[in-house]
């Protein structure tokens, strides 16, 4: 009875609103939508808020060295080790030669290197390798014929071979993953074997040839070490870099000759210093 008289009477309440005061019946509707909006938005707040402050431990428990400076760099650990190498590659030499003929030889290098690793990413490389390499010089002299007047032509085909001894500097730059760039400078050897001059004696006179052969010009094929033409040690010093991947290495450099090879001048000013450029590839086993 008592639920049915207060529905009955705020039924009459409600009635009495919509029938004789409707303006304030809308401002009475729109205050319950408000305190509606207002009541979720705060209840949907409340819920988030509970769901950051379970989740704010794990911010704080994240790993927030990285920011610390009294935190010490752990350094590498340091193994020595000496892993040898299988070299492979292109090589150009180049007679750079002062009042003479300057010489071009291009070929192949190969042969074994080791690496000595060392603290601070650096290593010192030496190994031995040969460098097989070939060249063609035209030696133009004045025709000796007089109803000539044309330039003769001595053929001078090079063969070489030569040993070279290494001692290089390497410092590595790790890039990415296995990915590393190097750098590398340092002297090396290069000890002549061999370096055969084959002559073609076809485009020049035989009063030429023999005119050329009075002033001590070697005429014959031969080899230029030891016809004392050149001497076998070439001293260089050198530079240059590359790109490591995993037992993968390429690398190219430039070696400058210090010394003068030019072993039988006929003017004072005569010299020969030995320039090497190279490119080669590398295995580590």
């Amino acid at each position: 009875m008592r639920k049915s008289a207060f529905f009955a009477k705020k039924l009459h309440i409600s009635q009495y609103f919509t029938t004789f005061a409707p303006e304030k019946y809308k401002k009475l509707m729109k205050l319950r939508l408000f305190i509606t909006l207002f009541s979720l938005c705060f209840l949907c707040a409340s819920l988030l808020a509970q769901d950051l402050s379970t989740a704010q431990p794990q911010l704080f428990t994240a790993d927030n060295s990285f920011f610390d400076p009294t935190k010490k760099v752990e350094q590498e650990e340091y193994h020595f080790s000496a892993p040898w190498r299988f070299e492979v590659g292109y090589t150009q030499l180049n007679h750079r030669a002062m009042d003479t003929a300057t010489l071009y030889l291009h070929g192949m290098r190969v042969g074994a290197t080791v690496d000595f690793i060392l603290p601070r990413h650096f290593s010192i490389q030496t190994g031995a390798l040969l460098t097989l390499s070939y060249g063609l010089q035209n030696q133009h002299w004045p025709s000796m014929t007089e109803e000539s007047a044309q330039v003769n032509i001595l053929k001078h085909n090079i063969v070489q071979l030569q040993l070279t001894i290494p001692a290089r500097a390497y410092y590595t730059i790790k890039v990415w993953k296995k990915l590393n760039f190097f750098v590398y400078g340092g002297p090396q050897l290069q000890f002549g074997l061999t370096s055969y001059d084959i002559i073609n004696k076809d485009q020049i006179s035989s009063l030429t040839l023999d005119w050329v052969t009075q002033q001590g010009i070697l005429t014959e094929s031969h080899d230029r070490y030891v016809a004392k033409e050149y001497w076998r040690t070439s001293i260089q010093m050198g530079v240059g870099g590359g790109f490591e991947w995993d037992r993968f290495r390429l690398q190219a450099g430039y070696d400058f000759g210090l010394n003068n090879i030019f072993r039988a001048p006929t003017l004072p000013t005569q010299k020969t210093n030995e320039w090497t450029w190279m490119t080669t590839f590398s295995y580590k086993f």
